[in-house]
């Protein structure tokens, strides 16, 4: 049975982690474009203005966490209609938010750039960032919904795909954009823009070849359940939580990026390198985390608490080999890394000199990735959302505020506390609340 487990989790691991990895390379490619230019604010302002539409993409992560929560739950129960229920359901609530922010864009912008700081160089070239990137939240949200479906309903392999997909565009883009034609951080913003629908469209597209075509009487039903008031209300209640979760995460990252604007052109730049390299980290040990979700989910739905606890010990074993294998990269070749996304000498530097934070990071943080699959699985959002405030309030800000003599090494230590503590006080709940629980039998 346990060998079996290891069988299935890879078989949606490896795929997950492969088309993950693609996310943060092809960050690592839009930093190294931009930092290759001759002025550091160049990369400093693609950070802020990425920063500022991601806290968006971000704050509905929900989206696609609670889609491929629910859709593993209705897979495991094999039922078809509440399947497409959930996708149905997801893809509205996605693409009013879309719409909505693309409406209140200015003040949403220019709210962001007051709080951001940063030299007036940084602060032109990010509005110019974001008010490109923006036009695209509609398709990204709508995204969030397709990949997170796809997932929970086993097909890892076309959710790689259509990654790797649509990070070629974006790569191609940004050569042809930057490279070629000269548009500097415009050409990052509108590559990724037109990526964002590309994906879009082949995801629909893939989806369609999926699902078996509805019949009138189910077609009519479904419309109508859609946006049945009382399924909404348990919908939004439980991404309420999820939502705060995430506004808890977004504000510490948000926090890091804004930070290292107000401390300089340089250290902003340097940041912007070290939290790709962390994207990096997070994006593989997801994809561990999302092959437990699926698994998770499953098991829940078919309530087999048997399952479960095997599936907890063997990706708990998996996150620890592939943490360690994260340390060892970055001890050996982090200064490499560095160089070849920089040419700019006072960056690489600056950087240099924090690169120990990301050697210790995996092993630190690969727990909250792991326990984050495991919730998310479970559909447990409240917990989750309790964890992150812990971790937010309760130790990186606090941390923070008794460390920021340190400078940027007090920042870094107090995220590493942070994401500490996000692990620790989900692995509590887990064993004292849940482990012999309802919610697993």
């Amino acid at each position: 049975m346990k060998n079996n487990l290891h069988f299935q989790l890879f078989v949606i691991a490896l795929p997950m982690i492969l088309s993950n990895i693609t996310v943060p390379l092809l960050g690592l490619v839009d930093t190294a474009v931009i930092g290759h230019l001759e002025h550091a604010y160049y990369l400093g302002a693609s950070t802020v203005g990425a920063t500022i539409i991601s806290s968006i993409t971000w704050l509905c992560g929900f989206l696609r966490m609670s889609t491929t929560g629910l859709a593993a739950q209705a897979y495991g129960k094999q039922d078809s209609a509440l399947n497409m229920l959930v996708l149905g359901r997801g893809l509205v609530v996605a693409i009013v938010i879309g719409l909505l922010a693309v409406l209140l864009q200015v003040p949403f912008i220019d709210f962001a750039l007051e709080l951001s700081g940063g030299s007036t160089q940084v602060q032109h070239y990010a509005s110019q960032y974001a008010h490109i990137r923006i036009w695209g939240l509609p398709a990204s949200l709508a995204n969030l919904v397709v990949l997170g479906w796809l997932l929970g309903n086993h097909y890892a392999k076309s959710v790689m795909w259509l990654l790797i997909f649509t990070n070629l565009v974006n790569l191609v883009l940004d050569l042809l954009f930057v490279v070629c034609f000269h548009y500097q951080v415009a050409g990052v913003a509108y590559a990724t823009l037109i990526a964002e629908y590309s994906s879009l469209i082949a995801g629909l597209w893939v989806i369609a070849g999926k699902v078996k075509p509805l019949t009138n009487q189910l077609y009519q039903q479904l419309k109508i359940q859609l946006l049945e008031q009382q399924a909404l209300i348990r919908y939004f209640k439980l991404n309420r939580d999820i939502v705060l979760r995430t506004l808890s995460l977004q504000l510490c990252f948000i926090f890091i990026t804004f930070q290292g604007a107000r401390l300089g052109d340089t250290v902003v730049a340097a940041n912007a390198i070290l939290m790709n390299f962390l994207l990096f980290i997070s994006f593989g040990l997801d994809g561990i985390a999302n092959a437990v979700e699926v698994m998770v989910g499953k098991a829940k739905g078919a309530k087999d608490a048997l399952a479960f606890k095997q599936i907890f010990g063997i990706s708990l074993l998996w996150t620890s080999i592939f943490a360690l294998l994260y340390c060892l990269l970055f001890f050996f070749g982090g200064h490499y890394l560095i160089r070849l996304i920089s040419s700019i000498e006072a960056v690489v530097n600056f950087a240099e000199q924090y690169l120990i934070w990301i050697i210790i990071l995996p092993l630190v943080a690969c727990w909250s990735y792991l326990f984050d699959g495991i919730y998310i699985g479970l559909t447990q959002a409240k917990a989750m959302r309790n964890s992150m405030m812990v971790a937010t309030f309760g130790c990186f800000f606090p941390l923070w505020w008794l460390l920021q003599d340190l400078g940027n090494h007090g920042l870094w230590l107090a995220f590493s506390g942070f994401m500490l503590a996000r692990g620790v006080t989900l692995a509590w709940h887990l064993r004292v609340k849940l482990w012999h629980s309802a919610v697993l039998h």
